[in-house]
């Protein structure tokens, strides 16, 4: 893999052939200034109409029914309408990674589109900007409010898990507060709700107005100070700082770079885009040992091939049972603790529908990925899943078409795979019968796409 793929790999979603074209012999440095240029326009996602305008207890069975079908009906559009914008070169590409990659950060399961595209409306317009906005955005966002029982946290009864969750995973981690902390910041969030419209309200008559102790200080705290007294501590720009490196750089850490970069982010005042430049302009981040090592997400995996092979999924649940499938459905996390990644990714099952994806899409064929959820579900009657997307390979076939066979060997594998081919192009040529240019191409893809390597960026 080139710098340049590395690059677009880790701050978007890899590169068009027709990208791929046009900037493969850029310089780091253009390459960077050009990513972070296009960050600065904002495209935030249409929001659905709001279905709820009533109190669901005046509704009828038939009629919660009606609007549960038409909630997740909503969210599949939104889902799917996200991953198309991650694949599309219209909007930035590492803006769109950095929401993905926050939205791992901030697990949040949305039960409908209206809060699903809201919240990622939220974490888009401050994805890289100040953390510390960012934060607030998040404490506000009615999806996480009602995610985390927020809406339910009252002076006489405080709800102590938006609090809880606040410090252990969204900002410092284990070992870093006390019991008593997080009843004093449960208290400081006490009224921050939502409306029935799906908007953010401060109740004050819910308001816990007496004097809290939070890290040894004693005030009459709110949320926001709250979230200012967890950021004055070097330890929360040190817990970003390690999960963004994992992400983005390498699944081991490298402990002493994380302290000298989460050093300057703190000095930075929480600046998000002068981290994340500082980590694509050093020369240590295109270094061997960190290109080829991080298997890529399910979410990665799919839009990736979204743009090296033209794909159009023809209906939008297409592209929410391949997430299910393959481990990763957006705005349906596990937990609160998000998707572990890393080998996780990867299971017997998780695996062979990885290495078959290219051949199932690019040969036309019928996929049935089930998956143990399909099976337990009633309404699906336990009911395979279809793949149903058609590629494109125009691009790839007008770029390739005028090389030598060999020579078409080399630069698709380069294009495709984050190190050299673990068999000889002469091996993969011997299966790769096709007379046809264009089908030839194919099998080539086919081939290349099936191999380990390409699982991973």
């Amino acid at each position: 893999m080139t710098s340049i793929q590395h690059l677009y790999w880790r701050a978007g979603f890899g590169l068009s052939p027709a990208e791929w074209l046009m900037r493969k012999d850029w310089s780091i440095d253009q390459a960077i200034d050009q990513l972070f240029a296009e960050a600065t326009n904002l495209s935030p996602v249409p929001l659905p109409g709001r279905l709820v305008r009533g109190r669901l207890n005046q509704l009828s069975c038939e009629e919660r029914e009606a609007l549960r079908d038409q909630q997740r009906q909503q969210l599949i559009q939104v889902n799917a309408d996200w991953v198309r914008r991650m694949a599309n070169p219209q909007p930035s590409a590492l803006l769109e990674r950095m929401t993905l990659f926050w939205h791992g950060h901030f697990a949040c399961r949305s039960r409908g589109g209206h809060l699903a595209a809201q919240q990622i409306n939220t974490i888009q317009q401050h994805a890289l900007g100040n953390f510390r906005d960012l934060l607030l955005g998040i404490a506000r966002d009615p999806a996480m409010i009602r995610y985390l029982n927020n809406q339910q946290n009252r002076k006489e009864q405080p709800n102590e898990n938006f609090a809880r969750e606040l410090m252990e995973l969204f900002t410092l981690g284990r070992g870093q507060y006390t019991e008593a902390d997080i009843k004093a910041a449960a208290r400081a969030f006490t009224g921050w709700s939502s409306n029935l419209q799906g908007g953010f309200v401060f109740r004050r008559v819910w308001h816990d107005y007496g004097q809290k102790t939070f890290f040894v200080k004693t005030g009459n705290w709110d949320g926001e100070d709250i979230i200012d007294m967890i950021l004055e501590k070097p330890a929360a720009a040190e817990f970003i700082t390690r999960k963004i490196y994992r992400y983005f750089v390498h699944p081991k850490v490298d402990e002493p770079r994380v302290q000298l970069l989460a050093k300057a982010f703190y000095q930075s005042n929480y600046d998000i885009a002068f981290l994340m430049r500082t980590i694509f302009s050093g020369d240590w981040f295109y270094s061997p040992e960190n290109q080829g090592r991080k298997i890529k997400a399910p979410v990665e995996l799919a839009v990736g091939m979204i743009k090296q092979l033209g794909l159009e999924f023809e209906q939008d649940i297409a592209l929410l049972f391949l997430q299910r499938a393959l481990g990763q459905q957006l705005f349906n996390p596990p937990n609160v603790a998000g998707w572990p990644g890393g080998k996780n990714w990867i299971d017997n099952a998780s695996l062979m529908l990885r290495l078959n994806l290219a051949q199932s899409i690019l040969a036309a064929t019928q996929f049935d990925f089930r998956t143990k959820a399909d099976l337990e579900d009633r309404q699906n009657n336990g009911q395979g899943r279809r793949l149903s997307a058609k590629a494109n390979i125009t691009a790839l076939h007008q770029w390739l078409s005028s090389m030598p066979i060999q020579q078409q060997w080399t630069s698709l594998a380069t294009y495709l795979l984050p190190t050299a081919p673990s068999v000889s192009t002469q091996l993969m040529d011997k299966y790769t019968s096709a007379k046809n240019p264009e089908e030839r191409i194919v099998q080539m893809a086919i081939r290349l796409m099936s191999l380990p390597e390409y699982q991973l960026c």
